[in-house]
């Protein structure tokens, strides 16, 4: 079971049934997070945020005053984002980008491409030479290396160090970089390195992914006699669905940076969190349909499901819930109950995978009482199979219970 606010417990039960179920967002609470973030890191670290973690305009304002801008990682997001966020700096990522969102982002002026293959950097200089002839381009290849050993090892989700399709193979490096240094596409500017390799990680081990990354980064400039300016390490900040309460040791991470920055004088890193920005301030919220008994377990069938919150379906984990006992029971008959104190919690769907939590402690559970899934503010709705089975889309709440901090840097 977690916590919730006295606030988000309030709006919850003040929804009538017909509101459920919901997505709830405490604005105010995802500020003053993103404000302790941003305070956390040194000057040189620029913060970007991840707009795949949850795209929603709402959410995006929110973090305007504490990210210096949004990374995007498609033709849609850059149109969803430079809408919503009108005038601030984006980054261009992700495989498997087209020439027309190529074209896209050049229009829209994107502020950085990281590039993931040597077809992809033709392609990029090319629409550049002709759409954009007398505008620097900035790039960032997006490498896929090698790291220390054990430093990936308590990865959630594993992009680079390995076989993937994410990212160049170091075995490029030189080839890339004397495509952007020679005069085949002299629109295009090697700004830095990209290399985003792991999810799930804590302050350590992205410190020392991190550290490793740049040292590489620096060696290949070296080599080719080229300024490096930037090096982006990604994101991947692990976020703990077992302890909803523990959070990214920002506060480590950032005194890292300052030292590794301190490393490499005029070299600014750039981070690009998502999930871990925006996971605690989201609630998905439900009520209990049914209670049913089955060859000595218990289940509570909630209304909604993983078509609306994939996540514990995605990351085979159980999602972090609260109960709020509802007293009021509008029917004649007797009031489905549970008679254990461990229940399992589903959904709607025609499906045994759709599972949002297991064997959760939850005594004397009754249909119509409901039930709040925390650490849902990302990767949640916007990655969900909503059409399966067709059920009605959940409803959108968002809070602001009092004003948004001010954005602060931490100059060491």
């Amino acid at each position: 079971m977690t916590a919730l606010t006295p606030a988000v417990r309030d709006r919850i039960l003040s929804l009538p049934s017909t509101e459920l179920p919901s997505y709830i967002y405490d604005l105010t609470a995802l500020g003053e997070h993103a404000a302790s973030v941003r305070a956390a890191l040194p000057e040189r670290v620029e913060l970007y945020y991840a707009a795949k973690a949850n795209p929603e305009p709402a959410i995006l304002a929110a973090l305007g005053s504490y990210v210096d801008g949004y990374e995007v990682s498609s033709g849609g997001e850059l149109t969803h984002v430079a809408k919503a966020m009108p005038g601030h700096p984006l980054a261009f990522g992700g495989p498997g980008k087209t020439s027309a969102e190529i074209t896209a982002a050049l229009k829209q002026g994107v502020e950085r491409f990281h590039v993931e293959s040597v077809h992809e950097l033709h392609m990029l200089g090319d629409l550049a030479g002709r759409i954009t002839p007398d505008t620097p381009v900035a790039v960032l290849p997006r490498f896929n290396l090698a790291v220390p050993d054990g430093s990936l090892a308590g990865s959630s989700l594993t992009m680079g160090g390995r076989p993937t399709p994410f990212g160049l193979d170091p075995c490029q490096a030189d080839t890339v970089i004397r495509l952007l240094t020679d005069d085949t596409y002299p629109q295009l500017e090697p700004r830095g390195i990209h290399a985003h390799l792991a999810s799930g990680l804590e302050a350590p081990e992205q410190l020392a992914v991190a550290a490793s990354v740049v040292t590489w980064a620096e060696e290949l400039a070296g080599r080719h006699g080229i300024r490096l300016a930037e090096v982006n390490i990604g994101g991947g900040m692990n976020v703990d669905y077992t302890r909803p309460t523990r959070r990214f040791d920002w506060v480590a991470y950032g005194a890292g940076l300052a030292r590794l920055a301190d490393r490499h004088p005029g070299l600014t890193l750039r981070i690009e969190p998502g999930r871990a920005l925006t996971a605690y301030c989201g609630w998905y919220t439900t009520e209990v349909l049914d209670i049913k008994h089955s060859h000595g377990e218990e289940f509570a069938v909630v209304h909604g499901g993983t078509h609306h919150l994939r996540t514990p379906a995605t990351k085979g984990h159980d999602q972090p819930c609260s109960v709020l006992p509802v007293q009021h029971w509008p029917h004649p008959w007797p009031r489905p109950r549970a008679r254990h104190d461990r229940i399992t919690l589903t959904g709607q769907l025609c499906t045994p995978k759709d599972v949002l939590a297991r064997d959760i402690p939850a005594a004397g559970l009754r249909a119509g009482d409901r039930v709040a899934f925390s650490l849902a503010g990302a990767y949640a709705w916007n990655i969900s199979h909503h059409d399966f089975l067709m059920h009605p889309q959940p409803g959108f709440h968002f809070m602001n219970t009092g004003p948004a901090p001010e954005a602060e840097r931490n100059v060491s």
